[in-house]
């Protein structure tokens, strides 16, 4: 697979204030940019809303969502919402929601041909302590699945159905970025990007084919890496 750049930053106030700046970029260079979950990229999109107010040129994706309502608080899409888009003067060219409340085969089969033939430009990529990506999880059949967009079984809480990006669609894309922030992370950063890549660790199989890979991490997520 291809090389890693790590960037290990102090604490997550930094991580965030650092993917907030290259989604501020991203925002006025245009593109196609895929969001994900969780309270460190919270914190970013909070941030980037302040550095770039104008989204516009914009088209944005989502690497996973949950099967539940776009206000539901367990809802990526609605996580993005209040973080981001709430916040900016000029909306996204286009806001490209999975829309899960749709169940997940119906959403998966709707976002694969909403997704088409798009090139993604920037991906976020979260780390659970498990080492799972979006919604594929250690050991799971989804990661031999072929498909863009996949409908997914819950493999940890909460236990709701998903729907995901597979591995083909998330290597595809030109630029990836991991953020990995807390101690509780340290073990699947490690596994992620220092061990084999394995199934066991769906982190460690997520490379650009043909681009770059970026890790971000705090120092408590990089305590288990190799010097």
């Amino acid at each position: 697979m291809n090389d890693l750049d790590l960037v290990v930053v102090e604490d997550e106030r930094e991580l965030a204030a650092v993917v907030a700046e290259r989604l501020a970029r991203a925002a006025r260079e245009g593109g196609h940019v895929v969001l994900t979950g969780g309270k460190t990229p919270e914190r970013a999109y909070e941030e980037a809303a302040k550095r770039e107010p104008d989204w516009s040129n914009v088209e944005l994706w989502w690497g996973d969502e949950r099967c539940v309502p776009p206000d539901d608080e367990k809802s990526n899409y609605g996580l993005a919402k209040r973080a981001l888009l709430d916040r900016i003067d000029r909306q996204p060219r286009a806001v490209h929601r999975i829309e899960g409340e749709l169940g997940k085969e119906a959403a998966a089969a709707d976002y694969e041909r909403e997704l088409g033939d798009t090139q993604l430009d920037l991906l976020l990529l979260g780390v659970g302590p498990d080492g799972h990506i979006a919604s594929l999880f250690p050991n799971a059949p989804t990661l031999r699945e072929r498909k863009k967009v996949l409908p997914a079984e819950p493999g940890l809480e909460p236990f709701v159905d998903r729907v995901t990006l597979s591995l083909p669609a998330l290597r595809a894309a030109r630029e990836i970025i991991f953020l990995l922030a807390g101690e509780e992370k340290a073990e699947a950063a490690a596994r992620a990007f220092a061990g084999e890549p394995s199934e066991e660790t769906p982190a460690s199989l997520v490379r650009a084919d043909d681009g770059r890979t970026v890790v971000i991490l705090d120092r408590a997520a990089a305590a288990k890496l190799p010097a």
